[in-house]
């Protein structure tokens, strides 16, 4: 008896179907196209960059990438159950600036932003709101997207406060 446990103990270890299977992070980085990778790429898009800077610090991460071209914050907040699935342990929200570009306001942008948040603290979720102002020099040919250079600046600026996000549980 004892050795059929041992070895059903070691299958479990060597296929990952123990606790440690269980410990990725689910990560939900939602927005509009600088959130996508627009004009760069998924791969060179923020999201992709901090999952990889996340697993290169040992932290099992997946950050998902649910951004979506020409999207506003009334959109986000619309969608924002269902681009977050159960198990999630963290939202990034980068709310960008097509809700003033669409003749949006900036009360509705700020209300919509203050919903989605309260929606996934309801939920459990801790959320991050990145939202900075970005020099002139991190712009595409058409100052609307991000280039590469940008999205690696925002992956490594996310970096320490996502490992605060997710190391406290």
């Amino acid at each position: 008896m004892f050795r059929r446990t041992l070895l059903a103990a070691i299958a479990i270890a060597l296929l990952g179907l123990g606790p440690a299977a269980a410990a990725s992070v689910r990560i939900v980085a939602i927005g509009a196209s600088n959130t996508s990778g627009w004009g760069v790429g998924e791969a060179a898009a923020y999201p992709a960059q901090l999952q990889a800077l996340l697993k290169a610090r040992g932290v099992d991460a997946e950050v998902v990438n649910a951004g979506v071209p020409f999207e506003t914050t009334n959109g986000m907040l619309a969608r924002i159950d269902s681009a977050v699935p159960h198990g999630t342990r963290l939202v990034i929200i980068q709310p960008g600036g097509n809700d003033l570009r669409f003749l949006g306001s900036v009360e509705r942008r700020t209300a919509n932003i203050n919903a989605m948040v309260a929606k996934l603290r309801a939920r459990g979720i801790r959320a991050i709101v990145y939202d900075p102002k970005f020099p002139p020099e991190d712009y595409q040919w058409d100052f609307i997207h991000l280039n590469a250079k940008a999205h690696a600046k925002i992956a490594h600026s996310l970096l320490p406060q996502v490992i605060a996000a997710v190391g406290t549980r």
